[in-house]
């Protein structure tokens, strides 16, 4: 697997597994029904954030994530981000290597620390690997989130130094 830069032309290949996800309603705080344009807006982000793809031998795209400042300017030395893994390359150690690469690609870029402002509390697989990577549970937003099948759950602030 080669994690690298995103481009234009892989947004037709982010664009189906990222709607299917955003479209489940159990994980992203997204509009379930986000059309392709405001959601192309949202994850391909402009510098000085930055996209990337997790892309296996033939090319076929496995994941993505985005890195981004947490806030503007006095708080831009945090960053923030966000993960998509095809649930068909699920299993497969794509978010982890995605998780691991943003955290060193925010180092690089001098960020101290990293946010996460709301992992769905529900979604244990991402709760674990975040702890696993070194983050830590700095608050929760009870009953943040609508969950289509669990209701009102709530929404955890993972965070870590970098």
């Amino acid at each position: 697997m080669e994690i690298r830069e995103a481009s234009p032309a892989d947004w037709p290949r982010i664009w189906p597994f990222l709607r299917e996800i955003v479209a489940a309603g159990e994980t992203y705080t997204w509009p379930r029904d986000v059309g392709e344009e405001h959601a192309r807006t949202l994850w391909m982000v402009p510098p000085p954030g930055r996209t990337v793809v997790a892309v296996d031998a033939d090319g076929t795209v496995l994941g993505s994530a985005k890195l981004t400042p947490n806030q503007l300017g006095p708080g831009d030395h945090v960053a923030n981000a966000s993960f998509m893994v095809d649930p068909a390359a699920g299993r497969r150690g794509v978010g982890r290597a995605l998780g691991a690469y943003v955290l060193e690609r925010a180092r690089a870029d001098g960020y101290r620390a990293m946010q996460f402002n709301a992992v769905v509390a529900t979604n244990t697989p991402a709760v674990a690997l975040w702890r696993s990577l070194g983050f830590t549970v700095v608050g929760r937003v009870p009953e943040g989130f609508r969950h289509p099948t669990q209701g009102y759950v709530d929404l955890l602030v993972m965070h870590r130094q970098l």
